[in-house]
């Protein structure tokens, strides 16, 4: 169905364009979906699909009077129904008040919420007819109760100090009570009977309380606690009125004024944004990088609806008319472009100037398009809202810096990392529209460089007393030129050492690390500037110098923050390190071989200066070829650097080596072709591979040096566990939970030992321990496989999966890392029949169990002598919802019958 005007028009182009792309990235990764025949709710449905998830829901929740995890809602959303339920759908249950309640639970470190049935929720949003209906029976209560001559029938008649009770007893409860639950909270609160009568007519507690009423019932309401001040001052009226005798009439007007004052008061609850899993976020405008105004692009169900209702109720033009009398910051109701009806907020009377409080931003609007905005659409939180970006703070007003980010970023559609959720949340920002994704608060911050500092280097040029900071496994380096911008470092780099003389530099600890965030580190004795391009885990982080280049992982309580007074001043000064490649090597180099990165290190990183020639530049990749010569040998070609590599035999790499496939659990062998692109196996494909086979490496390893092995259960016996990787039923790793701090913590010791360690040759062999550098952690593993081209296929032994990786990236294990048992445990569901698992009951189960925990029952131990070949046979329960267990080999069963009905 077609959605209508979610956001302004300037910003469609822009949302069109994010929109496609998620599209086609669904599509690439719809395997699962398309194959396995689930669907999921999409952004911008109908109404009526709107309306039909949200009866599934209550349907759902009605069946767990007791709450359901967050966590757990898509499982259980699909097990009823056999869809799966978006991440959008999630991000909005918070909004749907008359759907459910949404309860925030803490567990040790861990936060999650609990999902539970609206009639648990006190609050329900109403139709306009509704509301209308059940102010007329509240109107008709009233005029009844008026005609009774007693004093007690009057807000004014009950005595202050039981008032100040409930209202103490409401402000507990900032979601409301329920009108009939509060004579028990007060009896259990203060020891003193409730007078019944008062529920009856609710009205006497008008003055300080709103009293919400849901039906024709009078004690079927909800009560909420007025503002401090709202009942401070209706407190002080009613003592006046008491002393004056005008209680009848003086109570009534009272009623009618606090509801029109709480009309304009009104808290809007506060947009929440989501602690997991990605958010994008459309900017709008800015005025400075700590005022930054956002859209979630996450399209809020509720807002539609909410929308849709307003623009139902305003164009009846018989019951609404324009607002008569206004004021700067009301919140109002506006009819914008499309016929559309939008929350806005006053700015200025003078120019009819508002602002759309869900969209962010300001327009001129004619008086006679501006009405009350009525209470029932003022419980959604405001879609738009401000935020800061990190880093930036502390140059927030500079105009440079507020140009070069509004150029960047003002709308367009961001990828964001929250960093603190506060009412104005700290994020970082990023462009994932291309290959690479750009962290933009780093990338603007070098609109502060010095452009006088800056080097450029020409085409053709000559640098002499040029120095080569670092080498790189790909052959690139780093170098440093004699300069402007290094004189004005070598300055202030000595106006910080003598600052920190005097200085207890604990004073200025990192506490919030976030990649691109500028930072100083000691190294060999002096202070360094660099940027933080990677966060492994809350003590450890990898760091670029940014002024030789060098990559090094290092403890976050290593890092200083630049003090106040110098940030300017560092900030001002371009990196020093020219990233540079050898020219005119042969085309056919490829990948290089840790002989041509050992003879280039050891030939430039000890030698103090070289010259430099520069053959061109390279600016997409901000990379400069260049011939390099030691003094002694310029200008002549041939003893360059570049002729000495390119001569020596250093480009061989290993020839003739197959991948012994059945010492990967595979039953032949395949050779394996010499491109990087013919290693790319899928992961999951070898793991099925393994798994149909047996899982039975056929070469037995050597025990000595062996971590002790995991102690494993006995049938029937009882193990908490979680899932690492599942390919179908019949294959899938457990690690045990209660080991997994230790292993995390291994894990931690081994990147700072491994990244910090000098990179040495080491002499492979097959069925043998390493560690192995994958993606930006150090694991554990067994080589399983040489390929060509320096490439290894590896299992990893503490979260069994099968990885390629570079020869490059494998270092010995030390022995102080065998310690710990393996994590890994080769596993298979009991209660099901062995068979040859489908593509799409393998999608199912791995969607059902991958990376979550469960309580596993042992039925049956397959104990080897290689860790890593034991096995067992287990069910799995699902423990994580109140009062039930889920027993997953059933629903296996279920959805294999299912399947076979489809074939």
């Amino acid at each position: 169905s077609e959605k209508r005007l979610t956001v302004p028009p300037q910003f469609q182009k822009e949302l069109q364009v994010h929109l496609s792309r998620s599209s086609s990235t669904e599509s690439s990764d719809g395997l699962s979906t398309s194959t396995a025949e689930t669907h999921t709710v999409a952004p911008g449905s109908s109404a009526a699909n709107i309306h039909e998830l949200q009866s599934r829901i209550k349907e759902l929740l009605s069946k767990y009077s007791c709450g359901v995890r967050l966590s757990k809602m898509p499982q259980v959303y699909r097990e009823m129904y056999w869809e799966d339920l978006s991440t959008e759908v999630l991000c909005q249950l918070e909004s749907w008040p008359h759907v459910c309640t949404v309860e925030k639970i803490h567990s040790g470190d861990l936060t999650d919420e609990l999902i539970y049935p609206a009639k648990k929720m006190p609050a329900v949003a109403k139709s306009g007819t509704e509301q209308e209906k059940a102010s007329q029976n509240v109107t008709s209560s009233k005029a009844d109760a008026s005609l009774k001559p007693n004093m007690e029938t009057t807000p004014a008649s009950l005595s202050s100090d039981f008032k100040a009770k409930v209202v103490s007893i409401l402000l507990k409860y900032s979601n409301g009570l329920w009108a009939h639950a509060l004579p028990k909270v007060y009896q259990d609160t203060y020891q003193a009977k409730f007078p019944e009568d008062i529920l009856n007519n609710l009205e006497l507690l008008s003055d300080v309380c709103v009293v919400d009423y849901v039906s024709e019932v009078p004690r079927k309401a909800i009560l909420y606690a007025k503002p401090q001040r709202c009942i401070d001052e209706n407190l002080n009226v009613t003592e006046k009125v008491k002393r004056r005798g005008g209680v009848k009439a003086t109570a009534e007007q009272q009623y009618e004024d606090s509801k029109d004052q709480y009309l304009e008061n009104i808290t809007i609850p506060p947009l929440v944004i989501p602690s997991e899993g990605a958010v994008s976020i459309l900017v709008v405008e800015l005025k400075n990088t700590n005022e930054v105004v956002i859209r979630q692009v996450c399209y809020s169900y509720a807002q539609e609806q909410m929308e849709d209702e307003m623009k139902a109720y305003y164009n009846q033009s018989n019951t609404v008319s324009p607002a008569q009398s206004l004021s700067v910051g009301q919140i109002v109701a506006v009819h914008a472009e499309e016929d559309a009806w939008l929350r806005a907020q006053i700015i200025s009377l003078e120019d009819n100037r508002v602002y759309y409080v869900d969209y962010g931003f300001t327009e001129f609007v004619e008086t006679s398009s501006v009405c009350r905005l009525q209470k029932q659409f003022r419980l959604l939180p405001f879609q738009a809202a401000k935020c800061k970006l990190a880093g930036l703070e502390a140059f927030s007003d500079d105009p440079v810096l507020v140009k070069a980010v509004e150029s960047r970023t003002c709308c367009k559609i961001f990828a964001v990392e929250i960093l603190e959720k506060s009412d104005i949340p700290l994020l970082v920002l990023y462009d994932t529209s291309g290959e690479d994704d750009i962290n933009i608060n780093a990338t603007c911050l070098k609109a502060l460089y010095d452009k006088s500092l800056e080097l450029h280097l020409q085409v053709d040029a000559v640098y002499t007393n040029v120095r080569v900071t670092s080498v790189y496994s790909d052959g690139s380096l780093y170098c440093q030129v004699p300069s402007k911008g290094l004189s004005r470092l070598s300055e202030t780099m000595q106006k910080l050492e003598d600052f920190f003389l005097y200085k207890q530099t604990s004073e200025f600890n990192v506490l919030l690390p976030f990649c691109g965030k500028i930072c100083l580190f000691p190294s060999k004795g002096k202070w360094a500037r660099v940027e933080i391009k990677i966060i492994h885990t809350r003590r450890a982080l990898d760091v670029q110098f940014m002024d030789n280049g060098t990559v090094a992982t290092v403890k976050v309580s290593e890092l200083k923050e630049i003090p106040p007074q110098f940030l300017r001043e560092v900030i001002a000064i371009p990196p020093q390190a020219l990233k540079c490649c050898l020219a005119d090597l042969p085309p056919n180099t490829g990948m290089w071989t840790p002989d041509a990165v050992l003879w280039l290190r050891d030939a430039v990183i000890n030698c103090p200066e070289f010259s430099m020639k520069v053959i061109k530049q390279d600016a997409s990749k901000g990379i400069a070829h260049i011939y390099l010569f030691a003094p002694e040998n310029f200008p002549d070609m041939d003893r360059s650097i570049n002729r000495q590599i390119k001569n020596a035999d250093l480009w061989k790499h290993q020839k003739d080596v197959f991948l012994s496939v059945a010492s990967s659990g595979i039953s032949s062998t395949k050779a394996v072709g010499d491109t990087v692109s013919a290693l790319r196996l899928s992961s999951g494909k070898l793991e099925k591979s393994f798994s149909e086979s047996g899982g039975e490496p056929s070469s037995a390893v050597s025990t000595v040096d062996m971590p002790p092995p995991l102690p494993l259960p006995k049938p029937g016996d009882f193990m908490d566990i979680y899932v690492s990787v599942a390919c179908h039923p019949g294959h899938f790793i457990v690690q045990p939970r209660n080991e997994l701090n230790n292993l995390y913590a291994l894990m931690e010791e081994m990147i700072l030992y491994y990244s910090r360690a000098e990179e040495k040759p080491v002499t492979i062999e097959k069925n043998e321990l390493y560690a192995a550098k994958i993606g930006d952690e150090w694991y554990r593993v067994i080589i399983k496989g040489i390929l060509r081209n320096g490439f290894l296929s590896v299992y990893e032994l503490d979260y069994g999966k099968h990885e390629l990786v570079s020869i490059q990236k494998v270092q010995p294990l030390l022995d102080t890392f065998r310690r710990l048992p393996f994590q890994a445990i080769t596993a298979q569901l009991a209660g099901v029949k062995k068979q040859q698992w489908s593509e799409e009951a393998s999608i199912v189960f791995r969607n059902l169990v991958e990376k979550k925990p469960f309580v596993a029952q042992i039925e049956a131990v397959n104990d080897s002598t290689n860790p890593w070949d034991r096995k067992i046979v287990t069910f799995l329960v699902d423990t994580s919802l109140p009062h039930i267990d889920t027993w997953i080999h059933d629903f296996v069963s279920q959805s294999h019958v299912e399947f076979s009905k489809g074939d």
